[in-house]
């Protein structure tokens, strides 16, 4: 399946932007299930109840999205009209209400995603995927590079718009045009940043917090000590996803556009483990693939689960000829 930009859809900035914003979500009608963390916290799942017997797939949002974001109401809905039963597992803080602990979530989270996939699994009755989005999808790839073969209880992966490079995709948030959507992030980030500290007083610099103008900066003063990182840079080096793509062992897709500013296509891996498939658009920008709908994206995910999967790919899709410099900017994690 192969994404072609309508012409009224030209650039990283459109391809992201009209998805995110003005193209109209599905209705799905979600049921909110609160589960008590191994760390006395709470997370807050999201689920759409299929027919027994059906597949399952676990959807792990983005960067300060949920399960409203218009990819989590497009992939859901598609399972809803299948059939099919689906979670979307909200990170902590992301799910309405603010979380208990002394943490948040971040890109290299796979302990997180371990312990909501063991949960999710125990319940289907079919075959059983995982799909993850910007952030999420990072943090999915991770966990599947770190467990191997222990990870084969999901069937088959997809991870879309991944920062598969997180120094690189932060460089490119923190110049030109795209320094708009970081203080977008960064407006929801920091009242959450400071909410926490009137629960655990102390626990970052709310200077620090309060200063930062870029990624880098709010990753230094919050992500990385609250995650036990030594810093930012630390965090963007061990969280990337880039580092274990050649241990992956579970049928995967890694979808991402070249020209989405969030990751320009000039930094993308271009080899990764057999049993992962490369698939890099020329167009889609961050997390769009859409035209006058939003259903292009989920049904690619869905094709690759029922079809993609069932053999190890011959070869990475990686479209060699097709690499550009994209400079467009991009919206939503």
């Amino acid at each position: 399946m192969n994404y072609s930009a309508p012409l009224w859809l030209p650039g990283g900035h459109l391809q992201t932007i009209v998805p995110a914003l003005w193209i109209a979500k599905p209705a799905v009608a979600f049921r909110r299930e609160r589960w008590q963390a191994p760390d006395g916290d709470f997370v807050d799942v999201d689920l759409v109840d299929g027919q027994p017997g059906q597949p399952f797939v676990v959807l792990f949002h983005g960067l300060e999205g949920s399960s409203n974001s218009h990819y989590a109401r497009a992939l859901m809905a598609q399972l809803a009209a299948r059939g099919w039963s689906g979670a979307v597992p909200h990170f902590r803080g992301c799910s309405g209400e603010a979380n208990l602990a002394p943490r948040f979530y971040h890109s290299g989270d796979a302990e997180e995603v371990d312990w909501v996939l063991r949960r999710l699994h125990a319940r289907a009755t079919g075959k059983f995927y995982a799909a993850g989005v910007s952030l999420g999808g990072n943090a999915l790839l991770c966990w599947l590079g770190q467990l191997q073969h222990a990870a084969d209880f999901v069937d088959a992966a997809c991870a879309v718009s991944a920062p598969l490079d997180l120094a690189q995709g932060g460089k490119a948030l923190s110049s030109g045009a795209n320094r708009l959507y970081t203080r977008m992030f960064l407006q929801t980030l920091k009242p959450k940043c400071l909410a926490k500290l009137d629960q655990f007083p102390g626990l970052f610099e709310r200077e620090a917090m309060l200063a930062a103008r870029d990624l880098h900066a709010f990753d230094n003063a919050v992500t990385a000590p609250l995650h036990g990182y030594r810093d930012a840079d630390d965090y963007w080096h061990r969280a990337s996803a880039r580092h274990v793509l050649h241990d992956i062992t579970v049928p995967t897709l890694v979808l991402n556009a070249l020209n989405d500013p969030f990751l320009p296509g000039i930094h993308l891996p271009r080899s990764a483990s057999p049993a992962v498939t490369l698939d890099y658009p020329r167009h889609g920008g961050h997390v769009g693939f859409a035209s006058h709908h939003l259903e292009w994206l989920p049904r690619r995910l869905l094709h690759f689960f029922e079809h993609g999967s069932a053999a190890t790919p011959p070869a990475q899709s990686c479209q060699d000829d097709a690499i550009d410099h994209p400079k467009e900017a991009a919206l939503h994690g």
